[in-house]
């Protein structure tokens, strides 16, 4: 018989492009070799392969006196993970004359165990989209992977079990229904979304109205954030409480995040992600764990904070090395992972908010605790931070340490909810000024888009310039108060930049003399 041909796919960087699977059989003595740049794992199929298929009540390839290639094209990609079992399978099946069935217009994806039932995979949502924009029909795969493909429309989705059900299915022997489509309103309707904030609600925050003023600009307008003070004074309850007042994702953002979780594998039973990611990785956690990379690239935590938040406890503990990678995808918001046979591309628009001491005993500027560093030590401490780094952080707060009359007070601020509307609203404001510009707030904003949206009124733009000259002030410290200052006077829903807007952003990116922190 000639050479037979099933499709299936491989994901690169976040998206997926169609892969044909061609098997040949020919007489002569028993060998199994596939071809195509495949990976160790897509290698160490064959003996699971063939197992699955004589486990499932077929010949196995093995038991006949056939060489059999199995060409994964095009060739020039890498093939890896299991996902290609069921493809290679249905194409022995095929060439072999076991099972007859029309291919065409199908993908196949799944990996099979050695009995033949068949394991969920990662990536899932990436294919299907991309199944369904080529125009392809019907996506084959395993049953716990229906869910997440079940979002994407105008594409039968059908998950199988194991490769006994699915070669009844596909020659007609066995019924097996297309998952339900999952439309998105309907999910958001039916309460996928979740704002239980439990204890990191903004209203169990005692005191600390600057900082969770700061916070409130933070998320109206995605700018990244810094805070340092003493241990003990809130900053890691104030970084958990801005992931609760962060305004839900629109459908391609959610659309997106979902995507670089698939390919992580780690969407846990859900169709799509809703809720904004917030990560949190340890000091002790490598560059391209953050950043992502690899042999054969991955997302690191960087991506998988896109539309998020990315918490860095303990600013300068992290490896020099990791902070300096954050700097061009804080910029450009995607991080490219470059190796010698291509490049990848992942998303990275993430918030970063970052969380320091001002010393190594973290009392210096502290007005109980006495601080114990000497002057080269304060220094040295604070130097982690280069200052390209700095400034390109947007705001720049301190936490002091709450009075006893504060974290005993009675007294509750606004929620959660009730500042998640305020910041909805602000957000709506930016979606709407920008929505021929391809931006979603005003962090995105460049030099073009500054002078197009930051109208300033005269008292404004002299006092921009003072600030500029008296502190000398880069352009992109120039810009970044410009565009604090736009989301100030978004939240003010005031069309132009009014002084006090400009006053008010310039305070969070130059510190008096006095502050812990103004040394840097």
């Amino acid at each position: 018989m000639p050479s037979v041909k099933v499709f299936s796919a491989a994901v690169t960087g976040l998206d997926a492009l169609t892969v044909e699977v061609e098997v040949d059989s020919t007489p002569g003595l028993h060998s199994l070799n596939i071809v195509g740049l495949p990976d160790k794992s897509v290698e160490e199929s064959k003996d699971r392969i063939g197992s699955a298929i004589k486990n499932s009540g077929f010949i196995a390839p093995n038991k006949k006196n056939q060489r059999i290639i199995v060409n994964l094209a095009p060739a020039d990609i890498k093939k890896e993970g299991p996902a290609y079992d069921l493809p290679i399978a249905l194409g022995y099946l095929l060439t072999t004359k076991q099972i007859k069935f029309e291919h065409k217009n199908r993908i196949f994806l799944g990996e099979l165990s050695l009995d033949g039932s068949v394991r969920k995979i990662n990536g899932v949502l990436s294919v299907t989209l991309m199944a369904q924009a080529k125009g392809f029909k019907e996506i084959i795969l395993p049953k716990e992977n229906t869910v997440e493909a079940s979002v994407v429309g105008g594409i039968n989705i059908i998950g199988i079990n194991n490769l006994t059900e699915l070669t009844g299915y596909l020659e007609g022997k066995t019924v097996i229904s297309p998952a339900e489509h999952l439309d998105y309103d309907y999910l958001v309707k039916n309460g996928s979304q979740s704002y239980d904030c439990g204890d990191f609600d903004i209203s169990h925050v005692k005191g600390q109205e600057s900082a969770k003023r700061a916070l409130i600009i933070a998320a109206s307008g995605g700018h990244n954030l810094l805070m340092h003070g003493s241990p003990g004074t809130g900053k890691t309850l104030l970084a958990r409480a801005l992931s609760s007042i962060l305004p839900e994702m629109s459908r391609d953002e959610a659309l997106e995040v979902t995507k670089i979780y698939s390919i992580c594998g780690l969407i846990k039973n859900q169709a799509i992600i809703f809720e904004r990611p917030f990560r949190n990785p340890h000091h002790s956690t490598s560059a391209v764990a953050v950043v992502g990379g690899g042999t054969w690239p991955k997302p690191g935590e960087i991506s998988l904070a896109h539309r998020g938040v990315l918490f860095l406890d303990e600013f300068p503990e992290f490896p020099r090395n990791v902070i300096e990678a954050l700097r061009q995808p804080m910029e450009g918001g995607e991080v490219v992972v470059s190796r010698a046979s291509s490049s990848v591309r992942f998303p990275a628009r993430f918030m970063l908010v970052a969380a320091m001491n001002p010393c190594p005993c973290g009392n210096y500027g502290d007005e109980v605790k006495p601080c114990v560093c000497s002057a080269h030590e304060i220094y040295k401490y604070q130097r982690k931070i280069s200052g390209p780094m700095l400034d390109r952080i947007d705001i720049q707060i301190s936490v002091p340490r709450e009075t006893y009359a504060n974290l005993t007070s009675e007294k509750s601020g606004q929620t959660s909810c009730e500042i998640r509307q305020i910041v909805a609203k602000t957000r709506k404001i930016q979606q709407d000024r920008f929505i021929d510009a391809k931006l979603h707030t005003n962090s995105e904003m460049g030099p073009k888009d500054i002078k197009k949206f930051c109208q300033l009124t005269a008292e404004a733009e002299e006092l921009v310039k003072n600030a500029v000259v008296s502190h000398s002030l880069s352009g992109r410290g120039y810009h970044k108060i410009l565009k604090i200052a736009r989301t100030i006077a978004d939240l003010a829903d005031s069309e132009i930049i009014q002084a006090n807007h400009v006053a008010e952003a310039i305070a969070y990116r130059i510190r008096p003399e006095n502050d812990s922190f103004a040394g840097i």
